[in-house]
């Protein structure tokens, strides 16, 4: 078998420098992968590592692509979630409409990596970020679009990409008092498209965005979104938009259900396109995703048809190192390794070398610390757990964790690796 570790195999497949980009990967062949016959539970893997499961991430790319064809809706899932080309490409491969991104950066590692649609949600600002998209829109093959909520930035975006003879496609945000980026009122949108008016054959106005997460309540997110539908209603009356159909997008990862339901319940006189964004989906989690699957599924008629949900495709593994006390052991794991902003990872099953196959762990068992590289795990005394045990954690949060790995492995039913994922942050 060959013995160098994950790191090793990919770094020896790093291909050269792309136009400043940095190291773009050429990904091992399947069949490579497979003829070095990793295995997780026979110790073939460093642990600490971040651990995907093949059938769990199909398992959520259909049942996404279900839900979302039940409304007929379109997808596009945000790309920071993961930052991984491959997921990317899975997603697409599902039906995605496109890639959601958030930064100038995203965007550029989208594009190097085949992707050719992209929504970057949010405002595109500042001399080095203009200049990288406007280097993409060379690509014809390449369909991009940003955020505005101001005319000076309108006026910016004008100046500059008509110097370069280019048109950017942009939507205009809507936002609500005390929340982040967007046009509060109608005060504030009538200058907004005063200057879109003026900048018309450099900034083309394709549609309206908002995001519902800024709320956290259903009734003021349904006020929220019907307010969106008002608004490209009006645009569209007013024959503003240069994109037929229009866009109309929302939805993170919490709230899709009522996005969906409510921009496809409008009825439009104008063609209107929708687009939603959750991004979670293909990872999900054990925390804040996983209470918002359970209200999607108690409440939402069509994923109460479709009847099962997403599931937790990710786990951290990590070894038992130490057990000093007799109710606390110490994991090779930590800030480093997992995100804690949205609640500490969740012990999920427990695996001892040379046994047949993972065991769930006690309820009992509970993360009560990280530390940067080590995990408190509380335990009863006399429970059946050794030092060089191994454990896989639920986590929550898959944003702050995908950012923690500059490489994750793909595993199928019987833990043999036959993957292996990059991400680009």
């Amino acid at each position: 078998m060959d013995t160098k570790t994950l790191s090793t195999i990919v770094n020896d497949s790093i291909g050269p420098l792309n136009k400043g980009l940095g190291p773009l990967s050429q990904p091992l062949e399947r069949e490579e992968i497979a003829r070095l016959r990793w295995n997780l539970l026979r110790e073939d893997l460093s642990l600490p590592a971040a651990v995907l499961y093949q059938d769990k991430l199909k398992h959520n790319l259909e049942w996404m692509r279900r839900f979302i064809a039940a409304y007929g809706v379109q997808l596009a899932p945000h790309g920071k979630t993961t930052m991984a080309p491959a997921l990317f490409k899975m997603q697409l491969d599902a039906g995605a409409w496109g890639i959601t991104v958030a930064t100038a950066h995203q965007t550029r590692v989208s594009h190097a990596h085949g992707v050719k649609r992209v929504l970057m949600a949010n405002q595109l600002v500042g001399k080095q970020n203009m200049a990288t998209i406007a280097a993409l829109l060379r690509d014809p093959e390449f369909a991009f679009y940003c955020l505005v909520d101001s005319a000076e930035l309108v006026e910016q975006l004008g100046a500059y990409f008509s110097r370069l003879g280019l048109q950017l496609r942009v939507l205009i945000e809507l936002g609500i008092p005390g929340g982040r980026c967007g046009v509060r009122d109608d005060a504030q949108l009538r200058p907004v498209l005063e200057a879109l008016t003026h900048w018309r054959g450099s900034v083309a106005l394709s549609g309206v965005e908002i995001y519902e997460g800024v709320l956290d309540n259903e009734t003021s997110i349904r006020e929220f979104l019907r307010r969106a539908v008002a608004v490209t209603k009006e645009i569209s009356a007013g024959d503003l938009f240069q994109r037929s159909p229009a866009l109309l997008t929302g939805a993170g990862s919490a709230w899709y259900d009522v996005v969906a339901e409510e921009f496809a319940a409008a009825r439009f006189d104008h063609p209107v396109e929708i687009v939603l964004r959750p991004g979670c989906y293909i990872a999900h989690d054990v925390g804040n995703y996983r209470k918002a699957q359970e209200r999607i599924l108690a409440n939402n008629p069509v994923a109460r048809q479709m009847q099962d949900g997403l599931v937790t495709a990710l786990h951290i593994w990590a070894y038992v190192q130490s057990i000093p006390e007799a109710e606390k052991a110490i994991v090779t794991m930590g800030r480093r390794d997992a995100a804690f902003d949205s609640g500490l990872p969740s012990p999920s099953v427990c695996f001892r070398p040379g046994n047949s196959e993972p065991k769930p762990v006690p309820p009992r068992w509970v993360v009560t610390k990280l530390m940067d590289q080590h995990a408190f795990l509380q335990i009863a005394p006399h429970d059946d757990l050794r030092v060089g045990d191994m454990i896989g954690f639920d986590i929550s949060h898959p944003c702050l964790t995908f950012d923690k790995w500059r490489t994750m492995v793909v595993v199928n039913a019987k833990y043999d690796v036959v993957d292996v994922i990059e991400t680009f942050f």
